[in-house]
Protein backbone atom coordinates (compact mmCIF):
# COMPACT_ATOMS: atom_id res chain seq x y z
CA UNK A 1 0.00 0.00 0.00
CA UNK A 2 1.53 3.27 -1.00
CA UNK A 3 2.69 5.28 2.30
CA UNK A 4 0.44 8.37 2.78
CA UNK A 5 0.28 10.79 5.83
CA UNK A 6 -2.96 10.98 7.72
CA UNK A 7 -4.51 11.93 11.45
CA UNK A 8 -7.54 10.93 10.29
CA UNK A 9 -8.38 7.26 11.61
CA UNK A 10 -11.57 7.34 8.50
CA UNK A 11 -8.78 7.72 6.13
CA UNK A 12 -6.56 5.59 7.49
CA UNK A 13 -9.12 2.39 7.87
CA UNK A 14 -9.67 3.64 4.21
CA UNK A 15 -6.46 3.61 2.83
CA UNK A 16 -6.55 0.04 5.06
CA UNK A 17 -9.40 -0.88 2.70
CA UNK A 18 -7.56 -0.02 -0.72
CA UNK A 19 -4.41 -2.20 0.05
CA UNK A 20 -6.69 -5.24 1.16
CA UNK A 21 -9.35 -4.94 -0.91
CA UNK A 22 -13.12 -2.91 -0.66
CA UNK A 23 -14.89 -6.61 0.21
CA UNK A 24 -12.16 -6.66 3.14
CA UNK A 25 -12.69 -5.99 6.82
CA UNK A 26 -10.52 -5.46 9.29
CA UNK A 27 -11.55 -7.19 12.18
CA UNK A 28 -11.16 -4.85 15.56
CA UNK A 29 -12.43 -2.17 13.52
CA UNK A 30 -15.89 -1.06 13.39
CA UNK A 31 -17.16 1.92 11.20
CA UNK A 32 -20.98 3.66 11.63
CA UNK A 33 -22.05 6.17 9.19
CA UNK A 34 -24.94 8.61 10.63
CA UNK A 35 -26.07 12.25 10.11
CA UNK A 36 -25.95 15.21 12.85
CA UNK A 37 -27.57 18.67 12.18
CA UNK A 38 -27.29 18.17 8.71
CA UNK A 39 -23.54 17.13 8.56
CA UNK A 40 -22.37 13.05 7.90
CA UNK A 41 -20.61 11.71 11.24
CA UNK A 42 -18.37 8.36 10.76
CA UNK A 43 -17.58 7.23 14.06
CA UNK A 44 -14.50 4.39 13.59
CA UNK A 45 -14.09 2.33 17.03
CA UNK A 46 -10.39 0.63 17.09
CA UNK A 47 -10.72 -2.54 19.61
CA UNK A 48 -7.75 -4.49 19.36
CA UNK A 49 -3.92 -3.88 19.72
CA UNK A 50 -3.71 -5.43 15.98
CA UNK A 51 -6.16 -3.67 14.25
CA UNK A 52 -4.57 -0.51 15.87
CA UNK A 53 -1.12 -1.51 14.21
CA UNK A 54 -2.70 -2.04 11.00
CA UNK A 55 -4.14 1.20 10.96
CA UNK A 56 -0.96 3.31 12.71
CA UNK A 57 -3.54 4.17 15.30
CA UNK A 58 -4.26 3.86 19.56
CA UNK A 59 -7.41 1.55 20.48
CA UNK A 60 -10.17 3.99 21.13
CA UNK A 61 -12.97 5.69 19.27
CA UNK A 62 -12.74 8.29 16.39
CA UNK A 63 -15.64 10.66 15.27
CA UNK A 64 -15.64 12.74 12.10
CA UNK A 65 -17.68 15.72 11.48
CA UNK A 66 -17.76 16.93 7.80
CA UNK A 67 -18.26 20.51 7.44
CA UNK A 68 -18.76 20.91 4.27
CA UNK A 69 -22.18 23.69 4.97
CA UNK A 70 -19.47 25.72 6.91
CA UNK A 71 -17.02 25.85 4.32
CA UNK A 72 -19.65 26.99 1.82
CA UNK A 73 -21.13 29.34 4.94
CA UNK A 74 -24.71 27.96 4.30
CA UNK A 75 -27.13 29.60 6.37
CA UNK A 76 -27.28 28.59 9.81
CA UNK A 77 -24.06 26.53 9.35
CA UNK A 78 -22.18 27.64 11.91
CA UNK A 79 -24.82 27.34 14.74
CA UNK A 80 -25.60 22.95 13.19
CA UNK A 81 -21.69 23.09 13.20
CA UNK A 82 -21.43 23.85 16.21
CA UNK A 83 -23.68 21.83 18.15
CA UNK A 84 -22.85 18.39 16.13
CA UNK A 85 -19.67 18.94 17.06
CA UNK A 86 -20.70 19.57 20.62
CA UNK A 87 -23.13 16.24 20.60
CA UNK A 88 -20.46 13.84 19.12
CA UNK A 89 -18.17 15.46 22.19
CA UNK A 90 -20.30 15.49 25.06
CA UNK A 91 -20.95 11.49 25.48
CA UNK A 92 -17.21 10.61 25.35
CA UNK A 93 -16.12 13.08 28.79
CA UNK A 94 -17.23 12.93 32.01
CA UNK A 95 -20.41 13.70 33.35
CA UNK A 96 -18.57 16.45 35.95
CA UNK A 97 -15.46 17.79 37.30
CA UNK A 98 -13.77 20.29 35.78
CA UNK A 99 -11.85 20.66 32.64
CA UNK A 100 -8.92 21.79 31.37
CA UNK A 101 -8.84 22.92 27.63
CA UNK A 102 -5.41 23.06 25.50
CA UNK A 103 -4.77 24.77 22.62
CA UNK A 104 -2.12 23.49 20.64
CA UNK A 105 -0.60 25.29 17.94
CA UNK A 106 1.71 28.17 16.58
CA UNK A 107 0.12 31.82 16.36
CA UNK A 108 2.81 32.79 13.64
CA UNK A 109 2.03 29.92 11.22
CA UNK A 110 -1.68 30.21 10.10
CA UNK A 111 -2.62 26.44 9.04
CA UNK A 112 -1.23 26.37 12.88
CA UNK A 113 -3.75 28.48 14.34
CA UNK A 114 -6.96 26.20 14.82
CA UNK A 115 -5.97 25.03 18.76
CA UNK A 116 -5.39 29.04 19.93
CA UNK A 117 -8.32 30.25 17.76
CA UNK A 118 -10.27 27.78 19.49
CA UNK A 119 -9.33 28.66 23.08
CA UNK A 120 -9.87 32.33 22.23
CA UNK A 121 -13.72 31.55 21.75
CA UNK A 122 -13.96 29.21 24.59
CA UNK A 123 -15.64 29.65 27.80
CA UNK A 124 -13.61 30.21 30.64
CA UNK A 125 -15.43 29.87 33.49
CA UNK A 126 -13.08 28.31 36.24
CA UNK A 127 -12.43 31.57 38.18
CA UNK A 128 -15.92 32.66 37.95
CA UNK A 129 -17.27 29.41 39.46
CA UNK A 130 -15.03 30.10 42.48
CA UNK A 131 -15.09 33.79 42.53
CA UNK A 132 -19.50 34.09 42.00
CA UNK A 133 -21.05 31.01 42.79
CA UNK A 134 -24.41 32.71 43.21
CA UNK A 135 -24.50 33.38 39.54
CA UNK A 136 -22.28 31.04 37.81
CA UNK A 137 -22.07 27.90 40.52
CA UNK A 138 -24.43 25.99 37.77
CA UNK A 139 -22.05 26.32 35.12
CA UNK A 140 -18.89 23.47 34.77
CA UNK A 141 -15.22 24.75 36.02
CA UNK A 142 -13.17 25.11 32.45
CA UNK A 143 -9.67 26.43 32.60
CA UNK A 144 -7.72 26.85 28.92
CA UNK A 145 -4.77 27.63 27.98
CA UNK A 146 -2.45 27.95 24.59
CA UNK A 147 0.80 27.37 25.56
CA UNK A 148 2.94 27.95 22.27
CA UNK A 149 5.02 25.86 20.42
CA UNK A 150 8.63 25.29 22.06
CA UNK A 151 10.75 27.28 19.24
CA UNK A 152 8.86 30.52 20.68
CA UNK A 153 8.55 29.44 24.07
CA UNK A 154 11.51 27.06 25.34
CA UNK A 155 8.99 25.19 26.97
CA UNK A 156 6.96 21.89 25.61
CA UNK A 157 3.34 22.13 25.26
CA UNK A 158 3.63 18.96 26.64
CA UNK A 159 5.33 19.96 29.86
CA UNK A 160 2.48 22.88 30.31
CA UNK A 161 -0.36 20.50 30.11
CA UNK A 162 1.16 18.33 32.92
CA UNK A 163 2.22 21.29 35.25
CA UNK A 164 -1.33 23.02 35.12
CA UNK A 165 -2.96 19.56 35.19
CA UNK A 166 -0.88 18.43 38.63
CA UNK A 167 -2.10 21.63 40.02
CA UNK A 168 -5.92 22.14 38.43
CA UNK A 169 -6.86 18.63 39.40
CA UNK A 170 -9.40 18.05 36.42
CA UNK A 171 -11.34 15.21 35.52
CA UNK A 172 -10.60 15.74 31.97
CA UNK A 173 -8.05 17.34 29.51
CA UNK A 174 -9.96 18.46 26.10
CA UNK A 175 -6.64 18.85 23.55
CA UNK A 176 -7.57 21.09 20.45
CA UNK A 177 -5.11 20.68 17.36
CA UNK A 178 -4.45 20.91 13.71
CA UNK A 179 -4.14 17.61 11.89
CA UNK A 180 -2.78 16.83 8.49
CA UNK A 181 -4.95 14.70 5.81
CA UNK A 182 -4.37 12.43 2.55
CA UNK A 183 -6.85 13.92 0.52
CA UNK A 184 -7.24 18.24 -0.34
CA UNK A 185 -10.88 17.50 -0.37
CA UNK A 186 -10.92 17.11 3.36
CA UNK A 187 -8.76 19.73 4.37
CA UNK A 188 -10.29 22.73 6.72
CA UNK A 189 -14.46 20.98 6.02
CA UNK A 190 -13.66 18.15 8.40
CA UNK A 191 -13.23 17.78 12.47
CA UNK A 192 -11.77 14.02 14.49
CA UNK A 193 -12.87 13.75 18.10
CA UNK A 194 -10.87 11.15 19.94
CA UNK A 195 -10.91 9.65 23.05
CA UNK A 196 -6.44 8.78 22.74
CA UNK A 197 -4.92 12.01 23.08
CA UNK A 198 -2.83 13.58 20.94
CA UNK A 199 0.88 14.06 20.19
CA UNK A 200 1.57 17.34 19.16
CA UNK A 201 3.47 18.07 15.36
CA UNK A 202 2.50 14.95 14.58
CA UNK A 203 0.93 15.87 11.68
CA UNK A 204 3.71 17.91 10.18
CA UNK A 205 6.29 14.91 11.32
CA UNK A 206 7.92 16.73 14.03
CA UNK A 207 6.55 14.50 16.71
CA UNK A 208 7.03 15.57 20.51
CA UNK A 209 5.56 14.13 23.98
CA UNK A 210 2.04 12.94 23.47
CA UNK A 211 -0.73 14.29 25.71
CA UNK A 212 -2.54 11.54 26.92
CA UNK A 213 -3.89 9.87 29.81
CA UNK A 214 -0.46 8.23 30.58
CA UNK A 215 1.42 11.45 30.43
CA UNK A 216 -1.66 13.74 32.31
CA UNK A 217 -2.85 11.28 34.58
CA UNK A 218 -6.05 12.08 33.37
CA UNK A 219 -8.27 11.22 30.14
CA UNK A 220 -7.53 13.33 27.53
CA UNK A 221 -9.95 13.87 24.36
CA UNK A 222 -8.59 15.59 21.05
CA UNK A 223 -10.64 18.01 18.73
CA UNK A 224 -8.78 18.49 15.62
CA UNK A 225 -9.30 19.83 12.19
CA UNK A 226 -7.19 19.03 9.16
CA UNK A 227 -5.63 22.12 7.87
CA UNK A 228 -2.33 20.42 5.52
CA UNK A 229 -1.85 17.95 3.31
CA UNK A 230 1.87 16.16 2.89
CA UNK A 231 3.43 17.03 -0.55
CA UNK A 232 3.98 13.55 -1.04
CA UNK A 233 0.76 12.32 -0.28
CA UNK A 234 -0.80 14.99 -2.53
CA UNK A 235 1.34 13.34 -5.31
CA UNK A 236 0.30 10.00 -4.69
CA UNK A 237 -3.19 11.01 -4.45
CA UNK A 238 -3.47 12.90 -7.32
CA UNK A 239 -2.12 10.22 -9.11
CA UNK A 240 -3.74 7.89 -8.43
CA UNK A 241 -7.07 9.94 -9.45
CA UNK A 242 -5.31 10.04 -12.70
CA UNK A 243 -5.01 6.39 -12.82
CA UNK A 244 -1.38 6.01 -12.10
CA UNK A 245 -1.46 2.98 -8.83
CA UNK A 246 0.95 1.48 -7.31
CA UNK A 247 3.30 4.16 -6.62
CA UNK A 248 5.12 4.80 -3.37
CA UNK A 249 6.84 7.05 -1.99
CA UNK A 250 10.36 6.18 -2.77
CA UNK A 251 9.00 6.55 -6.79
CA UNK A 252 8.93 10.54 -6.19
CA UNK A 253 11.70 12.59 -6.49
CA UNK A 254 10.83 15.18 -3.89
CA UNK A 255 7.70 15.85 -1.53
CA UNK A 256 8.78 15.13 1.54
CA UNK A 257 8.87 18.28 4.21
CA UNK A 258 6.69 20.32 1.66
CA UNK A 259 3.15 20.86 3.24
CA UNK A 260 -0.06 21.94 0.80
CA UNK A 261 -2.52 24.23 2.43
CA UNK A 262 -5.54 25.99 0.92
CA UNK A 263 -5.27 29.74 -0.97
CA UNK A 264 -8.09 31.04 1.69
CA UNK A 265 -6.81 28.95 4.84
CA UNK A 266 -6.59 32.43 6.93
CA UNK A 267 -10.64 32.43 6.69
CA UNK A 268 -11.01 28.76 6.80
CA UNK A 269 -8.96 28.43 10.19
CA UNK A 270 -10.77 31.41 11.52
CA UNK A 271 -14.38 29.84 10.63
CA UNK A 272 -13.20 26.70 12.53
CA UNK A 273 -11.68 27.89 15.31
CA UNK A 274 -14.84 29.52 16.41
CA UNK A 275 -16.72 26.85 15.37
CA UNK A 276 -14.50 23.79 17.84
CA UNK A 277 -14.55 27.10 20.70
CA UNK A 278 -18.06 27.18 21.04
CA UNK A 279 -18.30 23.62 20.36
CA UNK A 280 -16.13 22.49 23.72
CA UNK A 281 -17.85 25.36 25.51
CA UNK A 282 -21.21 23.66 24.57
CA UNK A 283 -20.19 19.82 25.49
CA UNK A 284 -18.77 21.41 28.52
CA UNK A 285 -21.72 23.22 29.31
CA UNK A 286 -24.78 21.53 27.35
CA UNK A 287 -27.56 23.76 28.98
CA UNK A 288 -25.93 27.26 26.96
CA UNK A 289 -26.67 27.68 23.77
CA UNK A 290 -25.18 29.14 20.87
CA UNK A 291 -27.14 32.45 20.94
CA UNK A 292 -25.76 32.74 24.72
CA UNK A 293 -22.36 31.82 24.09
CA UNK A 294 -22.12 34.61 21.77
CA UNK A 295 -23.64 37.10 24.31
CA UNK A 296 -20.92 36.04 27.01
CA UNK A 297 -17.86 35.88 24.43
CA UNK A 298 -18.72 38.53 22.35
Amino acid sequence: MAQRRTDLAVEAHQLWREGAGEADSLPGVRAVEEDREGFAVTTVTVSSPEAARALGKPEGVYITVELDGLLRREEDAFRRAAEAVADCLKPLLPEDGPALVVGLGNRAVTPDLIGPLAVDHLLVTRHLVEQVPEHFGHLRPVAAAAPGVLAATGVESSLTARALARELKPACVIAVDALASRSLDRLCRTVQISNTGVAPGSGVGNHREALDRESLGVPVFTVGAPTVVDGATLALDLLERAGKTGLDRGDLPAGDGFFVTPREVDQRVADLGKALGYAVSMALNPSLTVDELTLLLE
